[in-house]
């Protein structure tokens, strides 16, 4: 989940929690203003009046934590000093029934939002302000009942306390749990891309090494290889050797750099398109219906091995996820090479059985190859159930500096 889902989440669930506020608020002082005035014999003003302190105090604690603590502890312990000395006895006291939920409701939502420490106070002064208006009052009810009272409001107040004390502690540390998940995926999805762009740099080197080595021999040789050469000719070849051995040193101390501890050398060739049979036959070994052709316009038009490298990685990663996302789907692959381009396509069905869900590492690794070589791809659903991905890898020189080809995929595949 982006920050900007998070945030759009977390307000969404403000303005419930508002409203369900409110409305708890309303439902209780509709009751609390009649019960005041009918059952305690409280004047209907100050039954209102202090009833709203008292409803709206959850309310207001979303933002003032402290000024709804100071209203509600204020209003709750006027509340009982206003009723009426000849008040039916049977009623509860000094908490009626709506103010006592109002109670546990306030003390719950303080502790939920701002912490044990905050939710502690309203809990404590409201028992203390209780036992205190109890105690001014003496005459307002039986002491056996007054006190049965008291406890049940202590009790219900520090349950709601408690509970909201741990469904806040089980939120918080599930929050914590999405946030280091997003930061690990996060991570991951770097060390992904680092290490795809270090083997790219490396089979790069290899490549590249390959033409300076035999430039660097070719030069080196030529005084002996090529008779009577001049003297000025055979120096300026020497000074081409050194170039060459100068730029292998550079170039392999750069790959130094780039290759972690963890990394082992890749001592096999560099595959190219000649051993794509090969990768479809080890496919096939395990199971994968694979169909692969190949076309090519002009046999005597040579495709640079950086081409050829990102071509059987293309498709090879191309084959793998079709592979582990549609298990059982036919995938058909077409490789064509003519005198400015090698076209890739493949193709495969809808799953035949639940596949893998990937975060989409190995098709941002196979942009990264296009883009090296000014080329383009396209990656997303056939509209039929399955996925279709085309490339086009230019086989002249890139003319500048690439950007990141756009791909189709509204849905990324690993």
């Amino acid at each position: 989940m982006t920050l900007v889902d998070r945030t759009a989440r977390g307000t969404s669930r403000r303005t419930v929690g508002l409203f369900v506020l409110a409305g708890v608020g309303v439902v209780l002082l509709s009751v609390l203003v009649p019960i005041q005035s009918l059952l305690y014999g409280t004047v209907l003003p100050a039954s209102f009046l202090l009833g709203a302190a008292v409803c709206g105090a959850p309310l207001l604690s979303v933002v003032l934590p402290r000024v709804a603590i100071v209203l509600f502890s204020a209003a709750a312990f006027v509340l009982p000093l206003v009723a009426s000395p000849d008040h039916d006895p049977v009623w509860p006291w000094p908490w009626s029934v709506p103010a006592l939920i109002a109670f546990a409701v306030f003390v719950g939502v303080v502790t939920f939002l701002h912490g044990w420490l905050l939710g502690l106070i309203p809990l404590l002064v409201g028992i203390a302000g209780s036992l205190v208006a109890a105690l001014l009052v003496p005459s307002a009810a039986d002491a056996t009942a007054m006190a049965a009272d008291l406890i049940v409001a202590s009790s219900v107040a520090g349950v709601a306390y408690l509970v909201a004390l741990l469904v806040s502690g089980r939120v918080r540390v599930g929050e914590e749990l999405t946030r280091e998940r997003e930061i690990s995926a996060a991570e991951q999805s770097r060390r992904v891309l680092v290490e795809e762009r270090t083997r790219i740099a490396r089979e790069l080197h290899d490549v590249v090494a390959h033409s300076m080595s035999v430039i660097q021999v070719q030069a080196s040789t030529a005084k002996y290889r090529v008779p009577g050469l001049a003297q000025d000719a055979a120096a300026e070849f020497d000074d081409i050797a050194a170039t060459a051995r100068g730029s292998l040193v550079e170039m392999r101390r750069l790959l130094g750099v780039l290759r972690t501890e963890d990394q082992v050398a890749e001592l096999a060739p560099q595959q190219g398109l000649e051993d794509l049979p090969a990768l479809a036959d080890s496919l096939r070994r395990v199971g994968a219906d694979i169909t692969l052709s190949m076309h090519r316009g002009d046999e005597g038009v040579p495709v640079p091995p950086t081409v050829q490298i990102a071509a059987f990685r293309i498709v090879q990663e191309a084959m793998s996820n079709a592979v582990r996302h549609a298990p059982g789907a036919p995938i058909v692959v077409d490789v064509r090479v003519d005198a400015t381009a090698v076209q890739l396509r493949i193709h495969n069905g809808p799953a035949q059985s639940p596949g893998e869900h990937g975060a989409g590492h190995g098709l941002r690794g196979m942009l990264e190859r296009a883009a090296l070589l000014d080329g383009t791809l396209d990656a997303g659903p056939d509209g039929v159930g399955g996925w279709l991905l085309t490339a086009v890898l230019p086989t002249g020189e890139p003319t500048s500096t690439p950007s990141r080809p756009r791909s189709s995929s509204t849905k990324d595949r690993q």
